[in-house]
């Protein structure tokens, strides 16, 4: 008979076959477990934000085009406080002769010296993040041991090293609180070790399948096993809490079978509001939601697999131990609370409405800032503080590149001039303003200097060149034979102004049409080396790129407006239709706060809509999802108000993952309250179905919120990482809230709107028969009628005993073994 009933419900069959082949499940997971730990290290990750910035923007154009065209070379801000002028000035020298070091810049200006305070700003001959660079740094650092120093710049300062470091701490305080929390609100103590290796096996998988994904945001790679946890973590209680009812009365085989055929269709149904909140996030224009929704929804969905297939085999395994080690319950009834909200609920509601009321209108004055920048996290990093330190000093830098076709020295000339008659800016650099010089110490005549893009003729470059006027002549026919220009051969060839850039390279490649001795050919050689170097830097086969210091701050009105001004000088120089980008972090920051707005409008409708569809169909009423999403959306607006109020800038990214999570998980808190209700009232009166909801709900919704609360607290605490910092405040402070408002607000507003949750309810009516059997039945449906004795009931179990009744049946089954006969609709 228990085989015909495992035909009869699949979900009875699929949990048979879990649990009996349970060990073949444990060789799985030990498998992809090991596979796992060494496929981590092939996730790749980007620490960049401005990569997810929409192709479309004028930032993420413009920094594909430097990627591709130009070399930026490393560079740091170095400060020595507490030094006289002459002994920073002596640094100088020792500093370049560094491996690695291309220029260090210093002078007597306010700019580099400033009471007793030196700063260097060093160039160095490779990239920011290569070895070469961050070595050299490392040595400046050696040099430098005795002085006080501060360093600012990208250079050796790895945000992914710091960053992971910081979430490892996080983690395992996390771990700690967790096992606590359980401690208090598990039943047995051995159901912990059960929950701890579910946790632990679903985290480890979904941190070992993310190279699938080819690269991932360092927010997906840092929080996602944190917010994992914090998601989840309902999944494996209710699987547990199932588990111990079912023991009460069935053997462990038994009791994990239909403790987990009834989990997989609870747990798969909670799940969908939490990915729901996710999946709108991924329609972000703003593509770091898209990354972090695929990571976390993948995350959830291996929470669940974990659950369902190696979670029973686990609870078998423990089973003896969980018996033996049951405990008093530590978690307090909370009877009172449900009757004081019984009393004052007609009070709440108005505080309720004022709330939410003035929640939007602030959340919508809230700070929100786009640069991390702005952003002082609680715990500082030492890098974080010297650059503090150097700002307060000598102020920051706000550099943007300015990016037009190449070939046009003249229009570049012009561009420079131009904006550096603006106040906004400090200075410019570009291939047509920086100086070449030559020193002739055995003349007394004043030496000649010229710009880069300077026109020269042949006796000018040979002055410069220090050769002889003939092998200029020389180098000055040849180029005009390769550029197809033969009328200067025949006319005028000492008349002849070729851009003394073109020219030297053209020169320095075909040194065998001249005999230089080995000091010109050393002086070459040198040049040679500055202005390829420069053009890496400012000059591709297609276009230019001009450096344009602003004395602005990185983010505000000001600095977005002037952006324009850049914009309208470059196109009145190089036309309306010419292809050119501005790129920096003040343009960044004008892309994120553009998109923002509407990411913003759309993660609050997609998310509000994905959740209402899903509730729509677990309560098959119209009332009960409008009531729980206005709870959760309060407690959002709430949330986000809090930063108007304090005066604290928000970071962008904080709210638009935060509201998408508050959404779809925090909303679980309130399902289990309105799931409880729905039953009770049917049993007993409403404000008797509240009280005893909230004493039935509270250690479900205390566990997982504790949980999420914490774990955003401790981000917040501990990391120094802007953009991180920002999701664990609001990640935190939001859970709070809506664990408060789930707990008080919505039993009032389950009281108050009782009516219209009855006319809204399209519950699905199952045929009425009447059935007039003996024995061990099993019903699933609402009886009226005779079961030794009157009833009028749902019912959801086995009744043993004689049934003459009328029922609304979804399902009605007689397992004696001798009666075969069962009916089913």
């Amino acid at each position: 008979m228990e085989e015909k009933k495992q035909k009869k419900n699949p979900m009875v069959k699929i949990a048979t076959f879990i649990v009996d082949k349970r060990n073949l499940f444990f060789l799985i997971y030990i498998a992809a477990l090991i596979f796992s730990v060494f496929a981590k290290s092939w996730v790749k990750v980007d620490n960049e934000l401005t990569d997810y910035l929409p192709e479309t923007t004028e930032t993420r154009q413009g920094l594909d085009i430097m990627d591709k065209n130009f070399i930026t070379y490393g560079t740091s801000r170095i400060m020595i406080s507490n030094i006289t002028y002459p002994q920073a000035e002596a640094l100088v020298d020792q500093m370049e002769a560094i491996k690695g070091v291309d220029q260090v810049e210093f002078d007597d200006s306010e700019d580099h010296f400033k009471g007793t305070s030196a700063l260097y700003s060093i160039t160095y001959t490779d990239e920011a993040e290569s070895d070469v660079s961050v070595q050299a740094l490392n040595d400046i650092r050696t040099l430098l041991s005795d002085y006080d120093v501060s360093v600012a710049g990208e250079v050796g300062n790895d945000m992914s090293v710091t960053l992971a470091q910081e979430i490892n701490v996080i983690m395992a305080i996390v771990i700690v609180i967790i096992i606590i929390v359980l401690l208090i609100t598990s039943q047995t103590y051995a159901e912990i070790p059960v929950l701890l290796m579910t946790f632990g096996a679903a985290i480890l998988l979904n941190q070992g399948t993310n190279f699938v994904f080819g690269e991932i945001s360092f927010v997906s790679n840092s929080v996602c096993s944190i917010l994992q946890l914090g998601l989840s973590i309902d999944y494996a209680i209710i699987m547990c809490h199932r588990f111990s009812e079912e023991r009460e009365n069935l053997e462990p085989r038994e009791a994990c079978i239909t403790a987990l055929s009834k989990a997989i269709i609870e747990i798969s149904s909670s799940s969908l509001t939490t990915m729901s909140g996710l999946l709108a996030m991924m329609f972000m224009h703003f593509q770091i939601g898209f990354d972090l929704g695929r990571v976390l929804i993948k995350a959830v969905i291996f929470s669940m697999i974990v659950v369902f297939t190696l979670m029973p085999g686990l609870l078998m395994l423990f089973s003896k131990w969980i018996d033996r080690t049951h405990h008093r319950k530590f978690i307090p009834d909370i009877y009172g609370w449900g009757k004081i909200i019984t009393k004052i609920y007609p009070l709440l509601m108005p505080i309720f409405v004022v709330a939410i009321v003035f929640g939007c209108y602030f959340s919508n004055k809230c700070p929100y800032v786009f640069s991390q920048n702005n952003i002082d996290t609680l715990n500082q990093s030492e890098t974080q503080l010297e650059e503090k330190k150097i700002k307060a000093t000598f102020g920051d830098t706000n550099i943007m590149a300015l990016i037009v076709p190449s070939g046009h020295y003249d229009k570049e000339k012009a561009v420079l001039e131009e904006l550096e008659t603006y106040d906004e800016v400090d200075y410019t650099t570009g291939l047509s303003n920086i100086e070449v010089s030559m020193d002739d110490d055995s003349s007394s005549e004043k030496s000649d200097s010229y710009m880069l893009t300077d026109s020269l003729t042949p006796r000018q470059f040979a002055e410069l060149a220090d050769m002889d006027i003939e092998q200029a002549r020389i180098i000055y026919s040849a180029y005009a034979v390769d550029n197809e220009e033969y009328g200067h051969i025949i006319n005028n060839l000492d008349g002849y102004g070729v851009p003394l850039i073109d020219m030297f390279l053209f020169a320095y490649e075909h040194l065998d049409y001249v005999n230089l001795d080995q000091d010109q050919v050393d002086k070459l050689d040198d040049l040679h080396d500055q202005l390829i170097k420069g053009q890496d830097q400012l000059q591709s086969d297609k276009y230019t790129r001009m450096l344009i210091s602003l004395n602005l701050p990185e983010e505000n009105d000001e600095t977005f407006e002037f952006l324009s001004t850049i914009r309208k000088v470059a196109q009145k120089h190089y036309g309306e239709d010419a292809e050119i980008y501005l790129v920096g972090n003040s343009t960044s920051d004008y892309d994120l706060s553009s998109s923002f707005s509407q990411d913003n409008l759309m993660i609050s409708i997609l998310s509000a809509l994905f959740v209402i569809i899903v509730l729509l169909f677990t309560f098959k009423s119209v009332g009960m999802p409008i009531l729980l999403i206005i709870v959760i959306q309060g407690s959002i607006w709430i949330n986000f108000s809090v930063p108007y109020l304090t005066g604290t800038p928000l970071f962008f990214l904080g709210y638009l993952v935060v509201s998408s999570i508050q959404m779809g998980a925090n909303i679980d808190y309130a399902i289990v309250i309105a799931n409880r209700y729905t039953e009770l009232k049917k049993e007993m009166s409403i404000k008797e179905a509240i009280i005893t909801t909230l004493n039935q709900a509270f250690p479900t919704i205390i566990t997982s919120g504790a949980i999420l609360a914490t774990a955003g607290v401790l981000i917040a605490l501990i990391t120094t990482n802007p953009a991180i910092y920002g999701i664990g405040v609001c990640l935190g402070r939001g859970t709070i809230i809506s664990m408060i408002l789930v707990m008080a607000i919505l039993p009032a507003i389950l009281i108050l709107g009782d009516k219209i949750l009855e006319r809204t309810s399209f519950n699905i009516k199952y045929p009425e028969r009447t059935h007039n059997v003996s024995g061990k039945v099993h019903v699933d449906g609402r009886v009226r009628g005779y079961i030794s004795g009157q009833i009028d009931a749902e019912i959801h179990g086995v009744v043993d005993g004689d049934i003459d009744a009328v029922v609304d049946v979804k399902q009605i089954k007689k397992l004696d073994e001798e009666e075969d006969e069962e009916d089913d609709w």
